[in-house]
């Protein structure tokens, strides 16, 4: 019996283990390599926020043909919010149209928390926090 549970918990932390470096989620988003990449869905970006370092930059990749289009600034109360924040690459309009297509924003060269939205889809914000 005890061996039997010692195979079930190896087999629970082995199975863990794969799903966790498979390189997706759930959702439709695919997780790349870079720490630095943010990947995006129909109508949102895979994750809230970002945390990178002084001096990086991001690479935003859209994993649906949905049309996005992403500048500086965010969503607050349904209503969208554009933001010249100092210290914040300039995002203008950045267009994404096709699955698989990516653009790096960037650098990030002043410590901080920065903005970016996605015009088109409500409620599409993401935060990158530099340190």
């Amino acid at each position: 019996m005890k061996k039997l549970v010692v195979a079930f918990v190896l087999f629970i932390l082995v199975t863990v283990f794969v799903v966790a470096c498979s390189g997706s989620i759930a959702g439709g988003y695919n997780i790349g390599s870079s720490q630095n990449e943010v990947h995006m869905g129909e109508i949102n970006f895979a994750q809230s926020s970002i945390t990178i370092s002084k001096g990086s930059s991001i690479t935003l990749i859209s994993d649906t043909g949905v049309v996005h289009i992403i500048s500086n600034g965010m969503w607050v109360n349904n209503i969208p919010e554009p933001a010249v924040e100092p210290g914040a690459p300039v995002v203008n309009n950045l267009m994404f149209s096709n699955s698989g297509q990516s653009q790096t924003v960037g650098p990030f060269n002043t410590a901080g928390t920065f903005h970016l939205y996605c015009t088109v889809h409500e409620g599409m914000n993401l935060e990158v926090i530099v340190q």
